[in-house]
């Protein structure tokens, strides 16, 4: 196997594997499941969405969403709200403590892994260096 076909290999591996196992273990840190981190990652406090938007957003069907924001809705992560002109529509937005959670989830999403921070100083910034470069101009 070509080397530049195994190091496409290991960076979809690294991609796929790490950040969703990372993502998984961190939702489950602040007892949220992944789609339910996911929704609070789409919801905002001043900015209403409907849930059929939020079912968009999330790729799946509405008929899944009315689940997932009870379980939020009885944390009080998530507000729901009629729509003004059709009542049959209801509108999401975070709560405070919504918020706060949401904040804490990306502040630990955002923060290296341990597979990351415990490469040595030159290593990561030798990572850095590539895949910068694989993302700037010497793309295929």
């Amino acid at each position: 196997m070509p080397l530049a076909d195994r190091v496409w290999g290991l960076l979809i591996q690294v991609s796929l594997d790490r950040v969703h196992r990372h993502f998984a273990l961190t939702a489950a840190e602040l007892e949220l499941a992944p789609a339910q981190a996911l929704a609070l990652q789409q919801l905002q406090t001043d900015c209403p969405i409907s849930m059929r938007e939020l079912a968009a957003r999330l790729k799946c069907d509405p008929s899944n969403i009315t689940g997932l924001i009870d379980r939020l809705e009885i944390r009080g992560l998530v507000e729901r709200r009629a729509h003004p002109a059709d009542r049959r529509v209801k509108y999401l937005l975070l709560t405070g403590a919504g918020q706060d959670l949401r904040e804490r989830l990306e502040a630990r999403l955002f923060s290296a892994p341990r597979f990351i921070s415990e490469l040595l100083e030159h290593e990561q910034a030798a990572l850095s260096k590539l895949l910068a470069e694989i993302l700037g101009e010497r793309r295929t």
